[in-house]
């Protein structure tokens, strides 16, 4: 935290916001409206003040659920400590949900996770949970992380029959998830390169098969499935961002017509 404050480039956080047409097949539904975010890699080389406007805007967001997509930390596990309290306080009446990064696992991933449950932060880790009406129709399906956690695609999906939104850590859980349906994955863990040149384009991308495919933004995946990457909240190594602001994105679905 000492390093961060000392570069003292404390980045705005930005909103990014998606309207996403979901066919579940089950009628009319309301608008379901989610807050991601992810990598927050509380440590030194982020600053507290970015992870608590983080914090602030996925409360301004006003979410029906919030979702977390792991890396809560870069290296001790207590420092999830007070973030998890700090997230465990954003109201989302129908369920926040969090799955593990790699970090996390690298800390110490039974303990992250026992502080997050504590927060009233469900981790999903290859199962999934119904939301309740008028959401029914609604799963959200936590896969573990594809470098590092043991993910399993199917435990994930079972018995999730209607609409399928999978959180996952990185892009290369899409190699985990094959060819199974789900109608919006998001995922972080890529920063956007988090030193990205004019434009966005990654200057370097962290592991993974897909880290630099998919890098931050929205793609159809093909078979009216949606994935949308986000560049993350915190930094790791260098404790500055370039072209990669830190954001938090907010995801309207609606049924399609």
């Amino acid at each position: 935290m000492r390093l961060a404050r000392g570069v003292g480039v404390r980045p705005q956080v930005k909103t990014i916001r998606h309207s996403i047409p979901v066919n579940n097949g089950a009628g009319p539904m309301p608008t379901l409206t989610l807050a991601f975010a992810s990598d927050f890699h509380a440590g030194p080389t982020t600053d507290p003040t970015v992870l608590r406007a983080a914090c602030a805007a996925l409360r301004a967001a006003a979410p029906d659920v919030l979702l977390l997509g792991g890396d809560f930390v870069t290296r001790l596990p207590s420092e999830i400590d007070w973030l998890a309290h700090e997230l465990g306080s954003i109201p989302a009446p129908f369920g926040r949900f969090a799955v593990l990064g790699n970090h996390d696992w690298w800390s110490d991933g039974p303990y992250i996770a026992r502080t997050l449950e504590a927060a009233k932060i469900r981790v999903l880790t290859n199962r999934s949970v119904r939301l309740g009406p008028p959401f029914q129709h609604v799963w959200i399906c936590g896969l573990d992380d594809h470098g590092y956690g043991r993910p399993d695609a199917a435990a994930a999906l079972t018995g999730a029959e209607g609409v399928r939104i999978v959180l996952m850590h990185a892009p290369s859980g899409l190699l985990d998830l094959g060819r199974e349906r789900f109608d919006l994955a998001l995922c972080g863990h890529t920063h956007g390169g988090q030193l990205a040149l004019p434009g966005g384009v990654p200057i370097v991308v962290p592991h993974g098969r897909l880290s630099r495919r998919y890098a931050r933004g929205r793609f159809s995946i093909g078979e009216s499935r949606t994935l949308v990457v986000s560049v993350g909240v915190g930094c790791v190594v260098l404790p500055l961002r370039l072209f990669a602001d830190p954001e938090i994105v907010v995801c309207d679905l609606t049924a399609a017509s």
